[in-house]
């Protein structure tokens, strides 16, 4: 177990955060088969050949599992947490790319040394002059031929993942936002306690600085990022995914009195969203799923609040009672 304290300050330093590049090779965890699928077994299923065909073109992706997804100590630069909210793909995987060669085999070095022998040609790619750059053109791969199609959707999740737990952090403190984020995690005294396996007790100190929370689709235990040439990063996984791919159900005559379309609306927003993330999460253009949303609220079945750019919908209690029935 690792404990990390905090101060005061740490609640308005800490912040969430969505990383594309994290969830690319979170995603190949489970395609390769070191994580299960779950709720993902479906989409794995359907990627699974297509992942196959690039293992085969681009031998720097079997490379990778070398030195990531291991129960103990992994390579931080293939994925290093993210500088902002919502960072795009490109932008990381720039990052990625700009990382110099020597730091690349510094982290390598540490992780082969700690882990069963490799095949010659792994440790001969990882060490190479070239390790960043093929590295990097894999995850590239992974994310262009297979991952960008489920990102809008993905994303959405992950998004009412951040607006509950980051408004349950600035309302209501620690106790709350990490209450329910994994038995992994608890508060206990000023501290914060994550049982993690490759951690026993060592102990880190925020110092104001705040912690930087990551949800993932893909994971179903935490992670974390705890060096000093990162910011101190939980990953964790993001509500919502056991429904992954699943339509929250509506009640047939709830559909068969507003529409099939509107009652699903207002089935998903037993959770608040936004109208791009309706969208997403339906499969709808953003123009069908707002007329909806304004039809819904008009009714007085929803009602929005703007936070920040967006405006954020939720059921009202009509909209409750009648999906309720």
């Amino acid at each position: 177990m690792v404990t990390i304290e905090v101060v005061p300050q740490d609640v308005m330093a800490s912040r969430f955060a969505i990383s594309p590049l994290i969830e690319t090779m979170h995603a190949q965890w489970v395609l390769a088969g070191r994580y299960r699928a779950g709720a993902h077994e479906p989409w794995a299923a359907r990627w699974r050949e297509t992942y196959r065909r690039l293992e085969e073109e681009l031998p720097a992706l079997r490379a990778a599992m070398a030195i990531t997804g291991n129960p103990g100590s992994n390579v931080d630069f293939v994925a290093p947490p993210p500088t902002a909210v919502d960072v795009p793909f490109e932008a990381e995987i720039a990052a990625v790319r700009a990382t110099p060669v020597s730091r690349a085999h510094a982290e390598i070095e540490q992780v082969l040394a700690e882990r069963p022998p490799v095949p010659g040609w792994v440790r001969e790619l990882l060490l190479g002059p070239d390790v960043v750059t093929l590295v990097a053109r894999a995850y590239e791969a992974l994310w262009t031929e297979i991952l960008v199609h489920d990102w809008p959707r993905l994303r959405a999740v992950l998004q009412r993942d951040v607006a509950y737990r980051a408004g349950r952090l600035a309302a209501y403190g620690w106790q709350a936002a990490l209450d329910d984020l994994s038995p992994q995690v608890r508060w206990r005294g000023g501290r914060i306690e994550v049982k993690l396996r490759s951690m026993h007790g060592q102990e880190r100190r925020l110092g104001g600085r705040g912690l930087l929370f990551l949800p993932s689709a893909f994971m179903d235990s935490v992670g974390a990022y705890l060096e000093e040439d990162w910011p101190y990063a939980l990953v964790y996984p993001a509500r919502g995914i056991a429904a992954y791919g699943q339509a929250r159900p509506a009640p047939a005559r709830l559909a068969a009195l507003i529409g099939r379309s509107r009652a699903r609306i207002l089935a998903e927003l037993a959770e608040p969203a936004t109208t791009t993330q309706l969208a997403a999460l339906l499969g709808q253009s953003v123009g069908t799923a707002g007329e909806h949303v304004a039809a819904l609220r008009g009714a007085g079945l929803i009602a929005g609040t703007r936070t920040g750019r967006s405006v954020v919908y939720a059921r009202t209690p009509l909209g409750d009672a009648l999906i309720g029935g």
